[in-house]
């Protein structure tokens, strides 16, 4: 038998956000200035009384292995919860925590695919999920949805993509990368798609408490019961709480798939970080002032961050709805020469813009969306605006 690497391994890209925030790092580490806008990591605190109850846990022994979908008082804060905010019934088996939303949405797919099964996702997509189905041996089936539209894709062209392959459809509302809030009538459309087809809905909605001038997230599993038999929410405390190193995320879905997620998590990972799920329940329960607090700052920062580049020549982007991310549409400069360097894509914008400026943006390959960068504003009003400054000398060059 020969030695090397599976065919499916060698299939899979590593992650662009990751790897840029590995650099930035690195750079940041030898003495460099950089002014990062790629990872989607909120730059607050933790609350104190979450770290509080971290504390506690440790104090009260609380190091052992919990039960493999988690501890009775993390589900039932989780239950609890999604009754409070999305208006939803689930009971502790129909519930199932993990390592990170991420781990949730992997173990979801590892769960459901068989080798061939199709998964639609919509571009502009997060860069994980395409991977992730094909490590379940699944294929994914993209479906653009343009900027002009809101980065929503129309439900018919949602329908033309389905086959008798067709498996899952991943929603992601709010929006990585591009911040995007999906209507209640376009919930309401493609959950009818869901039924008629009867397929499953993957729901993607960790970034659900960061929505902007008014507006209200709503969980497509509200919508009617039969939709809900086809939904698994995913979700997690790493955005809302700015817990993103806890690594506590969670589904909630239908009973014989959260049993059958248990069973591979058992053998995969076994339980999530013991004390880390006693400080996601008391996230969860405790007063959420801390939550508002963080969503009007970063409504803030999007306005700054918006203004300023709608005002540069060459650049534009649309002001999102939720999340932190912001698609800036550069394709006014492919084509110039900025600094000295040729400008033929996205990557080579990012690489020339880090160089020369020591900013660090993603480019759009990453998600399927050639001739735009992402940028977050999970950063302080100071950096955005030195940032803003950077990125200016940049494109008025040449």
């Amino acid at each position: 038998m020969p030695l090397g690497i599976s065919e499916v391994c060698r299939q899979i890209a590593p992650s662009a956000t990751l790897a840029l925030d590995a650099k930035v790092k690195e750079l940041r580490a030898q003495g460099e200035k950089i002014i990062g806008f790629a990872a989607g990591e909120p730059d607050f605190d933790t609350p104190a009384p979450i770290r509080d109850a971290m504390k506690e846990a440790l104090d009260l022994g609380m190091t052992r292995y919990t039960p493999v979908p988690g501890t009775l008082a993390l589900r039932d804060a989780i239950i609890r919860k999604l009754q409070r905010d999305n208006g939803l019934a689930y009971a502790r088996d129909e519930i199932i925590v993990s390592n990170g939303a991420k781990h949730s949405i992997y173990t979801a797919l590892q769960t459901l695919l068989n080798e061939g099964d199709e998964v639609i996702i919509p571009t502009p997509c997060w860069v994980s999920y395409p991977e992730m189905v094909r490590m379940a041996r699944g294929k994914p089936v993209f479906v653009e949805a343009e900027e002009e539209s809101g980065y929503i894709p129309p439900l018919a062209r949602i329908g033309a993509a389905i086959t008798a392959k067709t498996k899952a459809f991943i929603l992601t509302s709010p929006s990585n990368p591009n911040g995007c809030v999906w209507p209640v009538e376009m919930l309401e459309g493609l959950a009818n798609l869901c039924v008629k087809e009867d397929f499953y809905i993957i729901s993607d909605e960790i970034y659900e408490q960061l929505v902007y001038d008014g507006l209200r997230h709503v969980s497509v599993a509200s919508l009617n019961p039969k939709v809900k038999e086809r939904t698994l929410l995913i979700n997690g405390v790493s955005k809302t709480y700015a817990m993103t190193g806890f690594r506590i995320g969670y589904a909630a879905g239908p009973r014989e798939v959260i049993s059958a997620m248990s069973n591979y998590q058992s053998q995969a990972t076994s339980s999530a970080n013991a004390p880390a799920q006693h400080a996601a329940a008391y996230a969860l329960t405790m007063p959420q002032n801390c939550v508002e607090e963080m969503r009007q700052a970063f409504q803030r920062r999007r306005d700054l961050l918006v203004s300023g580049l709608n005002a540069m020549k060459g650049i534009s982007c649309r002001k999102p709805e939720g999340a932190f991310y912001v698609m800036m549409n550069i394709q006014g400069l492919l084509g110039r020469s900025l600094g000295g360097v040729l400008i033929r894509d996205s990557a080579g914008f990012a690489a020339a813009l880090l160089n020369q400026q020591h900013v660090a943006v993603v480019p759009g390959d990453s998600f399927m969306a050639e001739g735009y960068c992402r940028l977050t504003y999970a950063t302080g009003d100071e950096e955005i605006a030195e940032g803003l400054r950077r990125i200016g000398a940049f494109v008025s060059q040449g």
